[in-house]
């Protein structure tokens, strides 16, 4: 399949195996969630070494005594940003990778059944307001939305839109697995803004909105809530 160049599909042959172990209706739920953490750390670490980059922060002495120049990430005003409920499986795994605690804030979106339409019920961006001036600006530069699923990409795209209302100046969009359609449909909300990583793409979605083969309910598999 052809997809725009900000969408990045991982080739790691690991994260490859664990897709495929995270798929099968065996996985008990705590394997999900050990499955979804790492796969979201090889992602994280893919993801991070294009669109982060390192800067000296200073100097610091070794145990020995020898001073040594201290390096750090840029831009430092990052934000994580996972979308409620499944996001919060992926949360952990890109805390631990960072080299500092960010700022999470969360959205609540859930998808309505019968028009498969985002309806938002949570919002806790914090908005800043600049001295002398009457607009509202985002409290980080780039956010980290995180979503393990992005189906028909609705819900992708009505976070991407919050996001950049906010005002960051760029969203990096880690997803385990998501269909041709919704991801296409998650970096077009906003071109040039929108760099997207995934584990895997499959190519449909059903009726219901779900994809095919994909993964099942990811957020009901995490948080044992089927039959809800």
């Amino acid at each position: 399949m052809s997809l725009p160049p900000n969408v990045h599909i991982s080739s790691h042959p690991c994260l490859q195996a664990k897709i495929s172990q995270l798929r099968s209706h065996k996985t008990s739920t705590r394997e999900t969630r050990d499955l979804v953490h790492e796969i979201t750390t090889i992602l994280g670490v893919e993801a991070f070494s294009t669109v982060l980059k390192s800067t000296k922060r200073g100097t610091d002495q070794t145990p020995l005594g020898i001073e040594y120049d201290t390096q750090d990430i840029e831009p430092a005003n990052v934000a994580m940003v996972p979308i409620l409920r499944s996001g919060l499986g992926m949360t952990e795994a890109i805390n631990n990778l960072l080299p500092a605690p960010v700022p999470i804030y969360h959205l609540g979106l859930f998808r309505e059944k019968f028009t498969l339409q985002p309806v938002e019920y949570y919002n806790n961006l914090p908005y800043q307001r600049q001295d002398g001036s009457d607009s509202n600006t985002a409290a980080a530069d780039t956010a980290i939305l995180l979503d393990p699923i992005v189906a028909t990409g609705a819900t992708a795209e009505a976070a991407i839109h919050l996001l950049r209302e906010w005002g960051v100046k760029r969203v990096v969009m880690l997803s385990v697995l998501g269909s041709e359609t919704g991801i296409r449909r998650a970096v077009d909300s906003w071109p040039g803004g929108v760099e997207f990583w995934t584990g895997a793409v499959d190519e449909k979605c059903n009726e219901r909105g779900m994809i095919v083969p994909g993964l099942g309910d990811i957020g009901d598999r995490l948080f044992v809530a089927i039959g809800k």
